[in-house]
């Protein structure tokens, strides 16, 4: 029910101002489904309307050790085929393994069933660690809340972080976190963080992204050496200070190109960057496309 929530709430409306997307459960048998609450969901939707999906997200159900009916694995096949994206949240993989999706290519599932998953598939790289794997037409996310993650990224990807973003606020949830950031971590992520230095910290290198923002200056912001911030910075995130202002300065550029006609020049400066150079190189090498491509793809902003 968790995993129904989460897609249904990103996917769902979210006032006049953001567009709704025609959003659907279907099911091989319509009618009751029972759930984990023990709460019976009424699907009407049979496969067939798989047909016209231009998304499929395979949901985690308790019976994920058993494949799932052939019918059901011939309508995943189907819609790759035809050129869906295909994704799976949390144990909703082992029905893209299962239908041969997921064959030489990388993929993660709640962290408690990888090694399941890697030792029924060996052909599949499973990576436990990771939030979502990107590999274009298929997408598959870790458990649980990480199905936030997923849908935030599917958005982020195929209409621009200002949706991504909106969306976000919407459900009062980061804008964006890397899919290479842990799933299990000792300690919140730095946006709802219990350590008040450290939150204060990273409040402040986001009000200052235009800054260098050295990672000798936010270890003396949080009154720690730099080892000490390093480490604790990583229990508290899963990831390092570097790579997490690398994403944040991306996800900003990804935002002011999308919402102003700042050159991108400017742009560069605004988040941090020396220059255009630079921040086309990142761009190209996180986000496959160069700064002026990206705004084209959303904007009509030349």
């Amino acid at each position: 029910m968790l995993a129904v929530g989460i897609v249904a709430e990103v996917f769902g409306r979210h006032g006049e101002t953001l567009p709704g997307f025609d959003f659907a459960l279907c099911t091989d048998r319509p009618g009751p489904v029972p759930t984990d609450l023990g709460v019976p969901l009424t699907i009407t939707h049979g496969l067939d309307r798989l047909a016209t999906a231009d998304l499929v997200i395979a949901l985690p159900w308790t019976g994920f050790r058993t494949p799932p009916a052939p019918p059901v694995l011939d309508a995943l096949s189907a819609a790759h085929e035809r050129g869906s994206l295909v994704a799976a949240h949390c144990v909703g993989a082992f029905a893209l393994a299962a239908a041969g999706l997921l064959d030489g290519r990388r993929a993660t599932t709640h962290w408690r069933f990888a090694e399941l998953l890697a030792r029924r598939h060996p052909e599949v790289t499973v990576e436990p660690d990771a939030l979502y794997i990107d590999e274009g037409r298929i997408i598959t996310g870790a458990g649980a809340a990480a199905g936030f993650d997923l849908c935030l990224h599917l958005l982020r990807r195929e209409h621009g972080a200002a949706m991504a973003n909106a969306v976000a606020r919407d459900v009062v949830l980061p804008s964006h976190r890397d899919g290479g950031q842990a799933q299990y971590l000792a300690a919140p992520v730095p946006e709802d963080c219990d350590d008040e230095r450290l939150a204060d910290v990273l409040a402040w290198a986001r009000e200052n992204l235009h800054e260098a923002l050295p990672v000798a200056e936010l270890a003396r912001r949080a009154v720690m050496s730099k080892r000490s911030f390093a480490r604790r910075f990583t229990a508290a995130t899963g990831t390092t200070p570097h790579a997490w202002l690398r994403s944040l300065r991306l996800s900003s550029a990804e935002e002011l190109l999308e919402t102003t006609d700042l050159p991108v020049e400017e742009i560069a400066h605004r988040v941090g960057y020396g220059s255009a150079a630079v921040l086309r190189e990142q761009f190209v090498r996180r986000r496959g496309v160069p700064p002026r491509s990206y705004r084209r793809t959303f904007t009509n902003t030349p």
